[in-house]
């Protein structure tokens, strides 16, 4: 049966759309802006024979569009950018429950995919469309989508193996102690010899330029930076993106969320986010997986 798709249809359907906005463009804002504009096409829209594709495929334009437009702003960003945070002040079974198609080194592997490649892929492997839809969506063949997926799902394998959400935990709170304390030998330890730390400070907050790459320059990057945090503040562990992290507040406002990436009981990434703007919804999105 065909014809327009009503509101308790969208609804039905919006947790959805919002999930691939936001792998699309990494901000919640955004997200939830491109899916108010989709809903308002498609009060306008007639003769809708498969709503889900069709809202599938509208958002996904949309957003590609949207990619387009903020080029310029992610080209003027100062330092690294990060997504915004998806926060969840849970224990680790909670994370088991979340996609790891939202974890931030996930987002930050898919940022490196140029726009309609992460579209594909994202479309293929986490929200299962078929390919001819797909194809229509992007304007390719069925065969060089299928393609774009397979080189996709290659950059991903090359990222740290998942583990148990709880083993993972440990690891990460033990990290914290060291640090609290200040033994560098037990950080050094739980850091693989390979740890990157990646902080998103944007134009209002400081944060590294670039990149810290190596177990020594990050133990002493995150041991100093301990060592500044002492009085008004509050560590809670937290679940961010699917992986165990901490928010940690400064006289009761957040400063900074943080996540960590665990391969084989060591650190293999850290994401620290300080931009406030990203910082505005924390916990606020969990159920848009």
């Amino acid at each position: 049966m065909t014809g327009r798709i009503d509101a308790a249809a969208f609804e039905d359907e919006r947790p959805r759309l919002v999930g691939l906005a936001y792998r699309m463009l990494g901000t919640w804002a955004d997200a939830e802006d491109v899916v108010q504009d989709v809903w308002l096409r498609a009060q306008a829209a007639e003769g809708v024979e498969r709503p889900a594709a069709w809202l599938t495929t509208v958002t996904t334009r949309a957003c590609l569009d949207r990619i387009r437009a903020m080029k310029r702003r992610r080209e003027e960003y100062l330092g690294p950018w990060l997504p915004e945070p998806m926060v969840s002040e849970g224990g680790p079974e909670d994370a088991a429950e979340l996609s790891e198609s939202l974890t931030l080194g996930f987002l930050t592997v898919l940022d490196r995919l140029q726009p309609m490649e992460r579209a594909v892929f994202l479309l293929a492997d986490v929200f299962s469309v078929r390919f001819s839809d797909i194809a229509a969506t992007v304007g390719r063949s069925e065969v060089a989508c299928r393609q774009v997926a397979s080189r996709a799902r290659r950059k991903l394998a090359e990222g740290p193996s998942r583990h148990t959400p709880g083993a993972e935990r440990g690891v990460v709170d033990e990290v914290l102690v060291a640090l609290a304390t200040g033994d560098s030998e037990t950080v050094l330890r739980r850091l693989a010899p390979d740890v990157v730390c990646v902080s998103d400070g944007g134009a209002k907050r400081r944060a590294a330029r670039y990149p810290v790459v190596g177990r020594a320059r990050v133990a002493r990057l995150l041991l100093n930076l301990a060592s500044r945090y002492l009085e008004g503040v509050a560590v809670a562990p937290a679940t961010v993106n699917g992986d165990p992290g901490v928010i940690v507040t400064v006289d009761g406002v957040v400063d900074f969320v943080a996540a960590f990436e665990v391969d084989e009981e060591r650190v293999a990434a850290i994401w620290i986010i300080r931009n406030p703007d990203k910082l505005e919804h924390v916990g606020d999105h969990l159920a848009l997986v």
